[in-house]
């Protein structure tokens, strides 16, 4: 495991409390070999003591504070490449300037032919075409299920409306903390700085908002959706972006009146081969109107019509169930390829 935060700790939390359901529902029963924040990493090839782990998280923010004596200061490059592991599972935060270092973790693993499941955005709205092949070509396995919808299954669900018919065309909302600003402005009269003081209060939005109101991550996630679900070729060069700052109560208001509102939507276009993300018009009775911090995504197949999914779309525990769902998927290419042979770590 590299990365340790909030997402991380979740996992490793999930892993320890439900391990006897982890086994009995899935036969999943992970070995965490190595466990990394920005500090340093622990390392037991027989098991990292996980829960003593998450305890000196809590106490001590970082690792090697908490447990200096037992934290190897080896570059992680180094360890990910000379350790004995199965799946790297890459929590970092996104960096959607040069996907680092989140992005080279991600490239040793699959070069050496290891199984990667991540939650990190940037690498893939940058590379992910290039990522998918180096999977392929070194018999490896790339899951990504928890960049998109947190734990809500958006990309699967996609990938089952592609099933025996052709997504054209995908809307959908994308981004909790945009949704939550714009909610509170229709619902309660907020103006934008209001409202994301607001967002940022409940945690909803960063110290530095600019990935979310700027448009920044649904563009991310719409590059992984195109990728994942419609066998485009295409990363966040591809997207026209425009975020939610010029919204105002206003126009909110005025809106109102003819039962729509305004909301942020990354849009794919297959026909023209468009990626958008702006603020739309939407009727107070569209799928995709929803509220709060959740998200909404509505395919738009050439025989079957529309279908819309809706759920939560971030959270530490929402998001770990997605891992968790993907290290199952891996598990079981992994026995797989080794037909059937039972697996060191998983």
């Amino acid at each position: 495991m590299v990365g340790f935060g909030v997402v991380g700790r979740a996992l490793a939390e999930k892993i320890v409390s439900e391990r006897e359901e982890l086994v009995s529902k899935f036969g999943l029963k992970p070995r965490i070999v190595a466990v990394a924040d920005s500090s340093g990493a622990l390392v037991d090839e027989r098991g990292v003591d996980i829960e003593r782990a998450l305890e000196a998280k809590k106490r001590y923010r970082y690792l090697a504070r908490a447990m200096p004596n037992n934290v190897v200061k080896t570059p992680l490059e180094e360890l990910l490449e000379n350790f004995d592991y199965d799946v790297l599972v890459e929590t970092t935060p996104t960096n959607i300037v040069d996907g680092e270092p989140g992005l080279t973790y991600i490239k040793i693993a699959l070069s050496m032919g290891k199984s990667v499941v991540t939650t990190n955005k940037g690498p893939l709205a940058l590379a992910l075409p290039a990522l998918t092949e180096m999977a392929d070509r070194n018999g490896a396995i790339l899951r990504f299920s928890g960049t998109v919808g947190g734990g809500t299954p958006i990309l699967d669900f996609g990938r089952m409306c592609q099933s025996g018919d052709e997504v054209v065309k995908v809307e959908g909302i994308l981004n909790g903390t945009t949704n939550y600003v714009l909610t509170r402005m229709y619902s309660d009269g907020l103006d934008f700085d209001e409202a994301l003081i607001e967002a940022q209060k409940a945690g909803y939005a960063e110290k530095d908002p600019s990935m979310d109101v700027e448009g920044f991550d649904t563009a991310c996630k719409l590059v992984i959706i195109a990728n994942y679900v419609m066998g485009l070729t295409v990363t966040l060069k591809d997207v026209e972006i425009r975020g939610i700052k010029g919204v105002t109560y206003g126009q909110l208001k005025e809106l109102a009146k003819s039962g729509k509102t305004v909301k942020l939507l990354g849009t794919i276009d297959k026909e023209h081969g468009l990626l958008t993300v702006q603020s739309r018009e939407v009727d107070l009775t569209d799928p995709l109107c929803v509220w709060g911090t959740l998200n909404a995504v509505t395919f738009h197949m050439e025989k079957l019509g529309s279908e819309t999914i809706v759920g939560k779309g971030a959270g530490g525990a929402e998001t770990a169930v997605a891992i968790v769902r993907d290290l199952i998927i891996v598990k079981r290419f992994l026995m797989d390829s080794l037909g059937g042979l039972p697996l060191k770590s998983l």
